[in-house]
């Protein structure tokens, strides 16, 4: 089989200054971008699989503020990027996609990409502490909160959507881990998402069964590292209490590679504040330059 391992650190679709206080906008919003690469220099190394990475631009505006358009932040960025993702993908053909982000929108094409080659043959497992399903229109802009509703081919449909080589249904998504549904957990029930609590998380059964009642023999996982509990881990923009363990986590996805066709794996939502501030530091500092 075929892996691909596909660096996209793609940063255009967070919004995310207020959560971050600590930080500049600046830096907070690129932050997703060292995030990926950091995950991609801490990875274990697999000299079988190949290595693509997506091309991101690194211009944020003097002014400090972002364009919106249709609705969703860097709009124009996020549509070329999104097609630079899939030119890739098409040309590398492959079988298997490992994705380190990047926030969470980096999973919309790739997972794309394999439901169209495996003729939605697919399941999405989304661990996420929020929902994802943000559509045009809500007060929050940020791509990132409407990947997993970009996904089902419900965000810009005369533009992304149109892109995207597949979608999926709906019914065939998962939210595990939720906790934060900003307000809007009836959006799940409107769309026809099922979700699992951090409690209905901490172990496999519930997941298991959920996926054998889809019949699908191939998965996509999407793993926000903000579902984490910030009590163990903080390496995401979220921090929202009462999340899964790292060990409860690595449990569901093993237990998902076990039992189907692990076909796609994203890690999304990196924030290195500490390596931010350090290389700021640095820059400071004399001989460095």
């Amino acid at each position: 089989m075929n892996t691909l391992r596909l660096l996209y650190p793609q940063w255009q679709g967070g919004d995310i200054a207020s959560l971050v206080p600590e930080l500049n906008k600046e830096d907070s919003s690129l932050g997703y971008y060292l995030g990926a690469e950091l995950l991609e220099f801490l990875a274990p190394k697999n000299i079988a699989s190949k290595t693509a990475k997506v091309p991101i631009s690194l211009e944020y505006p003097k002014s400090g503020v972002r364009e919106s358009k249709n609705g969703i932040l860097n709009y124009d960025e996020i549509v070329a990027q999104s097609k630079a993702a899939l030119e890739i993908l098409n040309t590398h053909k492959p079988d298997k996609i490992l994705i380190l982000g990047g926030e969470c929108s980096v999973s919309v094409v790739p997972f794309s990409y394999l439901a169209h080659k495996y003729s939605g043959d697919v399941a999405i497992v989304w661990i996420d502490a929020h929902k994802d399903l943000n559509l045009q229109g809500d007060s929050y802009e940020g791509y990132h909160a409407m990947a997993l509703a970009a996904c089902f081919g419900l965000i810009d449909t005369d533009g992304i959507a149109r892109i995207l080589p597949a979608h999926f249904n709906p019914k065939d998504s998962i939210l595990v881990g939720v906790r934060d549904f900003e307000g809007k957990k009836e959006r799940c029930e409107e769309i026809g998402v099922k979700y699992l609590s951090p409690e209905e998380s901490r172990d496999s059964t519930k997941l298991l069964e959920w996926l054998k009642s889809r019949g699908k023999s191939k998965v996509v996982v999407h793993f926000d590292l903000d579902v984490l509990d910030p009590s163990e881990l903080i390496m995401a923009v979220g921090v929202v209490e009462n999340g899964l363990k790292i060990a409860e986590v690595v449990n569901l996805i093993n237990a998902i590679n076990t039992n189907y066709d692990l076909v796609g794996l994203t890690i999304a939502e990196h924030m290195p504040r500490v390596a931010i501030k350090l290389r700021n530091m640095m820059r400071e500092l004399p001989l460095f330059e």
